[in-house]
Order: structure tokens, then sequence, then C-alpha cells
């Protein structure tokens, strides 16, 4: 049998988050496929990160600038730009999807569509009233709100039948798995997202400070760990940016530093370091898996999080961290209290990361790919 053609298809690469950091790990698994994508704004990190990638771009790249940055306002139109893409030459299309590229269009008999889904569409589903609540545009929350009831019918639609055109669904936890259940009536196999565990060194001494991490947007819920910290008088480094940070910076209290996080001036090296050190990390945020709870761990800091979504498959109360079960300071004010109390060692947290390794997540991969292959006509 020939060695099948692959291409691997991803929403947007404008900025880099987790999801761009796992596109990678599935380009190193199979460097020769390109990657389509909607738009692409490459970066100094997006850049070094994909450096010698076959990156090509639907037509929304041809828009002015100004345009191009508000892509997101238009999901719509990303489903037209996926669905005219020619794919036609290539066996295996993999969709590493949080939205759109699944609507990519199978063109002939043999074809296989893999989607590692990190969630069917948040905003369109399982999140729906919170982002209706706080759509996570600024000031122009108010024209978001009036638009979503008018056009969410529709998208759910478009949405779900692009679903059922996807021949095996990859979900990222138990989670996520439910969701695409639920939400698709498809299965699924889970596949965690990898972390580059050797990032990380754990101090044997470990510093005074807690570490809070995350764009500063309402649903992280990063206030929490700010009242917290500020209601205990203990020491709390909060990297991240967004639109709330100056109701954060408003809320915290002597003990709470702010630095801006790796996808603004903090390098990479600067949150290693920061965790490498820490005492403990506050994931007060319902995620749908959350790779930095298991980059903390890497780093020997145990993890203090809200006992919901994608942590359930990361966190063993009292042994990798300690969870909490309901989303309010005084819960996370008892969390941390607990930790206190609890001797966390930093190379067994560190050994549970490893359970998420890249390494195994490229062979889990190359694996899901492989078992396709006998379908093909």
């Amino acid at each position: 049998m020939p060695t099948p053609k692959i291409v691997i298809v991803a929403d947007w690469l404008t900025n880099l988050g987790g999801a761009e950091r796992t596109l990678a790990a599935i380009h190193e698994a199979f460097p020769d496929a390109p990657i389509f994508t909607s738009v692409y704004a490459p970066t100094k990190e997006l850049a070094e990160l994909f450096v010698g990638a076959d990156i090509r771009t639907t037509w929304i790249q041809k828009f002015p600038k100004f345009l191009r940055r508000l892509h997101k306002w238009f999901p719509v139109v990303r489903v037209w730009a996926f669905r005219s893409l020619d794919l036609s030459e290539y066996d295996i299309i993999l969709a590493s999807t949080i939205a759109e590229s699944k609507h990519v269009k199978k063109s002939r008999p043999g074809q296989v569509l893999i989607s590692y889904c990190y969630t069917p569409v948040r905003y369109y589903w399982s999140h729906y009233n919170e982002y209706r609540h706080d759509p996570g545009f600024g000031k122009m929350n108010w024209a978001v709100r009036l638009l979503i009831p008018i056009f969410m019918p529709s998208q759910r639609k478009l949405d779900y039948k692009a679903a059922q055109n996807v021949d095996v669904f990859v979900a990222i936890s138990t989670e996520v798995q439910k969701r695409i259940k639920k939400y698709y009536g498809k299965p699924s196999t889970i596949i965690h997202p990898p972390v580059d565990v050797d990032r990380f060194t754990p101090a044997r001494v470990r510093g005074d400070y807690y570490v809070a991490l995350g764009r500063q947007v309402p649903y992280k819920r990063i206030d929490l760990a700010v009242v917290a910290a500020t209601k205990l008088g203990i020491p709390l480094r909060v990297y991240g940016n967004g639109t709330q940070h100056q109701h954060l910076v408003d809320a915290a209290g002597p003990t709470v530093q702010f630095f801006t996080d790796r996808f603004g001036d903090a390098s990479d090296t600067a949150v290693a370091d920061a965790l490498n050190h820490a005492k403990g990390f506050i994931f007060p945020t319902e995620e749908d898996f959350g790779i930095v709870q298991v980059e903390a761990l890497a780093a020997g800091a145990p993890v203090i999080a809200y006992s919901k979504g994608g942590v359930m498959d990361i966190i063993q109360d009292r042994e990798s961290g300690v969870l909490f079960h309901r989303q309010n300071v005084d819960a996370v004010v008892d969390a941390i209290k607990k930790a206190e109390h609890i001797d966390f060692l930093p190379g067994t947290l560190r050994r549970k990361a490893k359970r998420f390794d890249k390494s195994l997540f490229i062979t889990k991969i190359r694996k899901i790919v492989a078992d396709t292959q006998p379908n093909r006509k």
C-alpha cells in the first residue's frame, strides 16, 4: 500500500497558546504535511515554533490587515474559506480544531477526515450562556450580545453538519469526549494534548509564592486567585493580560504582583522559571483540558484547581494538588490552606506529568492515522 498523503488543517495561526503548541506537535508527527489555515500572522514565537513548516492560507489572508485582525468576528466567513480549499490530492485530512477547520470538504471516495477536537465550539454549545453574558469583545460586547441570538441557530446547524462529515473524532479530555457525544452524537478517542516536560526543571528549594497564569478574561476566573491571595496575605504572581486586567489590579492587595505572560513581554523561560520555584499553582477555571496544569506539575508545583472539566484527567486530590468544588473565593482560600499542610514532593509531581509528554502524544496520533489506512479505497 502506498504511503498516504496527509494534510493538516488549523482554524487560525495568529497567537501562541496551547492549541498552537499541540498543532506543532502534530506537525512534528507528520513533518511532510502542509498546514492549511484561515489566516496566519507570523509573530516571532509562531515563526520559531513552525520553522520549516509549509504553511498555506485561505483567501482571508488577502484581506487588509485590519480586517484580518477581525476574522474572529465572522465565523461564517471562515466556514466559506475552509470549504473553498481543494484538498483532493490528500488521502488523510487531519483537522486541529476548536472552530471551523472541520468544515473542509472531502472531495473523493476513500478520503478520511480526522478531527483532533479541543471542544465542540464553546460559544455555540457548552458555554453559550456564559459567552452571551460576556462575549469577550470589551467595549463592543453590547453589539455582539445583540447579534448572538440572531446568528446562533444557523451557526449551530452548520457546525453540527460539519461534525457529521468527520470520520474519526479525537478528544483532548474525558470532558470533551462527553461533549462530542452530547452535541454531535459521535464517538471519540481520547489523546491528551502534549506537554514538553523537559522545558521544566523543578527546584528542590521552593519559593514562598503561588502562580496564576492565563488570559485575563471573565471565564478564566483569575479574580478568585487574586482575591483569595489578598485575603490570606500570601504572595501571588499573576502572568497574563486581557480585558479584566485593570479589574484584577484594582482587586489585588500588596502581596499580589502582575507580570506580562507568554503572549506578551514575558518569555517562556521567565514563566518556566516562575513555575520551577513556585510553592503552588492556582487554577480556578473550568477548562477543556488545561496544559498549564501539566506544566506546573512538570515544574514540581502542586495544582490548586476547580474540580470541573479537563482538570479531572490531570489532578488527583491530595496527590498532585488540591481540588475545590465551588467556584468562589472561600473555596479557593480553603484549598490553599489544605495545600499548605500537605508535603508535595516536586520529583513525584514531575513523574505524574510524564504521562502527558510530547513523545507519547506523537506515538498516539500516528497510530490514529495509521489505523484509518485499511479503510482507504
